[in-house]
């Protein structure tokens, strides 16, 4: 009787792949790239690299990804490096370009899925640095539940105002364009910034959504200790990628999986580390739909249970002071952790990619130096309960979402202003159309509407440009980029485009934004509501074929995470 071969624990996948004659053809294939007799012995490591010259946030990953491979090979293993896209929100804001940001995210999530499976890779590292492909390799790390770990490319420097002196960033560039409409600033002044906004390689320098990703991603224990607060460049960043192919190695050894760390404590140390550090509305479109991946149930209502209990101490960009390459001088993610855990606000027990706890993992971090302002004590936060807050009324019965610190006020009552796009809407900013107590509305931006729901940049820092950040409201169907601040509301579901009250709203309408009772409200009587859908009709399709046509035909609300596979019809018997 024949005995039943072995399972190989640390090969479940490659060993399929490239064991037995039968699978010459295969070793044959791999030994053009570069493989040899040992290696197919050893565990084949994916390192997807997200490098390309369309972003400075990607510009040096191909340099992470060969010390990830690197890494990956002393520690025994065989790393294999692949590519999938990125695209730059920065560069694409306010065109429409920018629908296909979003979309991106599947697209990445997709990519990498198909080259881990197909490949039969046993584990991989995923490195991203730029807004929609962090998300997206988290998505697939988690349909996969093979062994990985996610490297942050790392922040950006800020820029140097050489007239001032003044620290500036890419949101700094957008605010210039509306000081400029508003003859506050030269165009002289405004070239001037645009040349010095962006020194080099790594992710946008605020707390804005790159590095909201990062440090939420580090804070659920798929990345290693203080991945989220390095600089791009750097030695410690090397050093990271390096770690991160070992640890793969190591996790395939120890038989840890993501799913064994990304549990719902998991996700909710991720929420509240995000929520404290003062982090980008689009956290919740992206947590959601990653904890969609993981098969774990996660709704609106836990940013709202979980923001009553935590405060905002993050003094950072961009409605603070101080940029995240300050919070790296200072030490980084670990210290602010270390201060949650020991106030009950983290999850200490959740298993890390490090094999080992949360709470093991900061037993020896020091707490930040005395005298540092960026991050407040809990005794003095910037604002006591999130800054996230999750709006419900009669102008979102399924939910928005605002960003609002307490610099603002929790209270806005205007007139709306109703625009069907985001260009629309910016022409009216400049030109001085828009004024104090008004509201912009801005629909049919949604993911389905848009599609692609476009993040809501050049508005916002038009508004801002314009000195009216504190007399202005905007909502939307839309999302707002992390570099977003003032009085703004977005993720307003239903959208417009099927139906939902924001496309019944009309110029003059009075609109109340109460953050202090998360109420979002129409002042219109529900009869008048009921006469106005009546009349509505939806509007024809902006895209009929191509990848946003797919996407606006398969994609859950913005409440659900803007997922591509949750209503999938599989039912094919008849």
């Amino acid at each position: 009787m024949k005995k039943a071969k072995k399972k190989n624990y640390t090969r479940p996948h490659s060993s399929v792949m490239v064991d037995g004659p039968s699978r010459a053809g295969s070793r044959a294939m791999l030994r053009a790239v570069g493989f040899n007799d040992n290696d197919f012995n050893k565990p084949q490591i994916g390192i997807a690299s997200t490098w390309s010259m369309v972003t400075p946030c990607n510009m040096h990953i191909d340099e992470l990804a060969r010390e990830a491979c690197a890494g990956t090979d002393k520690a025994g293993g065989k790393g294999v490096i692949f590519n999938t896209i990125t695209v730059s929100d920065g560069i694409s804001m306010g065109t429409e370009g920018m629908k296909y940001s979003l979309v991106s995210r599947e697209v990445i999530a997709d990519s990498i899925e198909a080259v881990v499976g197909c490949e039969g890779f046993d584990g991989f590292v995923a490195i991203g640095g730029c807004d929609k492909n962090m998300p997206g390799a988290m998505i697939a790390i988690a349909r996969l539940n093979r062994p990985a770990v996610f490297v942050y490319g790392g922040t950006i420097l800020p820029g140097c105002l050489k007239s001032t002196g003044k620290p500036i960033d890419i949101v700094s560039v957008y605010e210039g364009i509306g000081a400029h409409a508003n003859k506050k600033i030269t165009s002289k002044q405004l070239l001037e910034i645009e040349k010095c906004a962006i020194p080099g390689a790594g992710s946008c320098g605020g707390m804005y959504t790159a590095n909201t990703m990062a440090s939420a991603i580090e804070a659920m224990g798929m990345s290693l200790p203080n991945s989220s607060a390095q600089n791009a460049i750097s030695k410690h960043k090397i050093l990271d990628s390096r770690q991160a192919g070992a640890a793969v190695v190591n996790m395939l050894k120890l038989g840890i999986r993501p799913h064994d760390i990304m549990t719902k404590e998991a996700f909710e140390n991720s929420i509240t580390t995000a929520m404290a550090l003062g982090g980008s509305t689009n956290l919740v479109l992206h947590i959601l739909a990653i904890a969609h991946a993981r098969g774990l149930k996660l709704s609106l209502d836990d940013f709202t249970r979980i923001g009553k209990k935590v405060p905002c101490l993050g003094d950072l960009k961009p409605f603070g002071r101080f940029f995240m390459s300050d919070l790296i001088k200072i030490g980084g993610m670990l210290p602010l952790m270390k201060l949650l855990l020991e106030e009950g606000l983290l999850h200490g027990d959740c298993m890390t990619v490090t094999g080992k706890t949360l709470k093991e993992n900061l037993k020896s971090v020091k707490h930040y130096p005395k005298s540092q302002q960026i991050i407040r004590p809990l005794s003095n936060p910037i604002k006591k309960e999130s800054h996230l807050v999750v709006l419900k009324g009669n102008l979102a019965p399924g939910g928005a979402i605002a960003k609002i610190t307490g610099k603002e006020g929790l209270k806005f009552s205007g007139t709306a202003h109703v625009f069907d796009s985001e260009e629309a809407a910016i022409i009216k900013i400049q030109d001085g159309t828009i004024k104090k107590g008004h509201v912009i509305v801005i629909r049919y931006e949604g993911p389905k509407g848009g599609p692609g729901m476009r993040e809501m940049l050049s508005p916002t820092a038009a508004v801002m440009g314009r000195g009216l950040g504190h007399h202005v409201a905007l909502v939307t169907d839309g999302r707002f980029s992390g570099g977003s601040h003032g009085f703004v509301v977005g993720h307003i579901t239903p959208e417009a485009a099927v139906g939902g009250p924001i496309a019944l709203v009309q110029n003059g309408d009075q609109v109340t934004i109460d953050a202090a009772n998360r109420v979002l409200t129409l002042h219109i009587p529900a009869v008048e509501l009921k006469k106005r859908r009546a009349k509505w009709k939806p509007k024809a399709p902006r895209y009929t074929k191509g990848l946003l046509a797919k996407f606006a035909a398969t994609c859950a609300s913005a409440s659900e995470g803007a997922v591509t596979d949750k209503n999938l019809n599989l039912n094919f018997g008849s």
